[in-house]
C-alpha cells in the first residue's frame, strides 16, 4: 500500500541514525536541537517539504514525513546539523511506507531501544512531534499515526513484562557506580545538569544512596534549587563549577549541550575522578579518557551493564508484536476509510448538484417549492451518500472498481 501525503506524489519516510550504526560522536554531529525547529519548519516548507517531525534523543535522531524521495529529506535536514549528507548517508537507516509506519511503533514499543523496553523515548516522541505541530507542519495522518504509536506503549508497558526490572538509561549510571565504586560515603557527587535524564538518574541516586554527597550544578540555578528542595540536595551557581570539580569523585554530566561542557582545562591533571557522560553529543571532551587518573564512560558504554535484565526482557517480545499488529491493523483499516472520502464526498456534491439543478428549473417553471420538501431531499440525498459509503467500507476490495463505475455514470471528478 502507498502512503500518500497532501500531494499524490509523496509518500512516507522515515530517515534516521542511531546507535545500531554511529557511535555516540557520530550521532552528535546529527543532533537536532528545540530551538531550530521553528527555523527548520519555515525553510522546510520553502523547499516543498510540509508535513513531518524530527525526534532527536540521545541513542536515535530520526525525521518523519512525506517527501518526493529520501534525497529530499537527507539533504534538508543535514543543513541544520554539524554534518554533511553524504557522512549521514554512510550511517542513516531509511523506511518508506508500512515499512516507516511499524518502525515507529516498534521504536514506541521499546523494541528498538539501545535498552530494549526503555520506554523513555515515547515521551520523547511526544515532546517533538507537539514542537512541529506548534509550527504547522502536522496532518490528520501524522496526528493518527502519532496517537496509535502512544497506545501502542501504553499496552506494551501495562501488559507485558517488556519493561520489568531496572534498566533504563538513568539506572544504568546508578548500576555502573554500584559496579565500580563501591561505599560512597566518603564520596563527593556532582550531578551537572537537569534535564530529564539527569532528574531521573538524581532520582535513582537518592533511592539508592540516600546518605551520599550529592552536589547539584545547573545552567539555570533556579530549576536545580526545586529539585535540590525536593531530595535535600546542595545546590551550587553555574559559576561554581570548576571549584566544585576540584573536589569531585564521580561526576555524572547530563547537560545535552551542542559542545562540550567539561573539557580538560577543567580538571586538575593529577585530579582522580570517574565520569559517567550521558550527553549526546558528548559533553565530555573524550580525550580525558587518556589519563590513568580518569575513568571516563558515556551512553554507550552503560548500556552494555544491563544485559542481565534484557534477557529477560526479550521474553516479552512476541507479546509486544502482537499488540504492534492489532494496532496496525486499525490504522490501516482507518487509512483506507480515509482514502475513501474524496470519492464519497464527490458523489455526494454530485447529488447537490442534481438537486440544485432541479430546484432551479423548478423555479423556473414558477412552482412554489415547500421549505419541508428541500430538507426532505437534502435528507434523501445524505442517506444515499451514507449507503455508498458503507458499501466501499463493508467492500473494500472491490472499492476501487465500484468507485470508477460509479465516476462513469456519475462523471464524477475528484479533488
Amino acid at each position: 500500500m502507498a502512503i500518500r501525503g497532501n500531494k499524490t506524489e509523496e509518500n512516507f519516510y522515515v530517515i534516521g541514525i542511531s546507535y545500531e550504526k554511529a557511535d555516540a560522536i557520530t550521532r552528535g554531529k546529527f543532533t537536532f536541537f528545540p530551538e531550530q525547529v521553528e527555523m527548520f519548519t519555515q525553510d522546510s516548507k520553502t523547499n516543498g517539504l510540509e508535513n513531518f517531525f524530527i525526534v532527536s534523543t540521545c541513542n536515535r535522531t530520526e525525521f518523519y514525513g512525506f517527501a518526493e524521495n529520501e534525497d529530499q529529506i537527507v539533504e534538508q535536514y543535514c543543513k541544520y546539523t554539524e554534518g554533511n549528507a553524504d557522512e549521514f548517508r554512510q550511517f542513516m537507516m531509511v523506511k518508506e511506507g508500512e515499512e516507516a509506519i511499524t518502525h515507529l511503533f516498534r521504536v514506541s514499543s521499546g523494541l528498538e531501544s539501545q535498552i530494549l523496553g526503555d520506554f523513555d523515548i515515547i515521551g520523547q516522541i511526544k515532546i517533538w512531534f507537539s514542537r512541529f505541530k506548534k509550527q504547522g507542519a502536522s496532518n490528520a495522518f501524522l496526528e493518527r499515526l502519532v496517537n496509535t504509536a502512544i497506545q501502542i506503549s501504553k499496552k506494551v508497558k501495562n501488559e507485558t513484562f517488556l519493561s520489568n526490572g531496572s534498566a533504563s538509561v538513568a539506572y544504568s549510571a546508578v548500576n555502573f557506580i554500584q559496579a565500580t565504586q563501591g561505599n560512597l560515603v566518603d564520596k563527593n557527587i556532582l550531578l551537572y545538569g537537569i534535564g530529564k535524564i539527569g532528574r531521573n538518574t538524581c532520582a535513582n541516586l537518592v533511592k539508592h544512596y540516600p546518605n551520599t554527597n550529592i552536589t547539584l550544578i545547573n545552567r539555570t540555578k533556579e530549576k536545580a534549587e526545586v529539585l535540590g528542595l525536593k531530595y535535600d540536595i546542595t545546590v551550587k551557581d553555574h559559576s561554581e563549577l570548576k571549584e566544585e570539580l576540584q573536589k569531585t569523585d564521580i561526576l555524572i554530566v547530563a547537560t545535552g549541550a551542542s559542545n562540550y561542557t567539561i573539557t580538560e582545562e577543567m580538571i586538575p591533571f593529577d585530579k582522580e575522578m570517574t565520569i559517567i557522560d550521558m550527553s549526546v553529543p558528548e559533553n565530555v571532551i573524550h580525550t580525558l579518557a587518556a589519563r590513568e587518573s580518569i575513568q571516563l564512560v558515556n551512553v554507550d558504554g552503560l548500556s552494555k551493564m544491563v544485559d542481565d535484565t534484557i534477557a529477560q526482557r526479550r521474553n516479552a517480545i512476541p507479546e509486544a508484536l502482537a499488540i504492534i499488529e492489532e494496532h496496525s491493523t486499525e490504522f490501516y483499516e482507518w487509512l483506507e476509510t480515509r482514502e475513501l472520502v474524496p470519492a464519497i464526498q464527490s458523489f455526494k456534491d454530485r447529488l447537490d448538484f442534481f438537486q440544485s439543478f432541479a430546484l432551479n428549473n423548478l423555479k423556473k417553471d414558477n412552482v412554489n417549492i415547500d421549505e419541508n420538501e428541500t430538507i426532505l431531499t437534502e435528507k434523501v440525498i445524505q442517506k444515499i451518500t451514507n449507503q455508498f459509503a458503507s458499501y466501499l467500507i463493508e467492500n473494500k476490495e472491490n472499492a476501487d472498481e465500484t468507485i470508477q463505475l460509479i465516476e462513469k455514470m456519475f462523471h464524477l471528478k475528484q479533488a
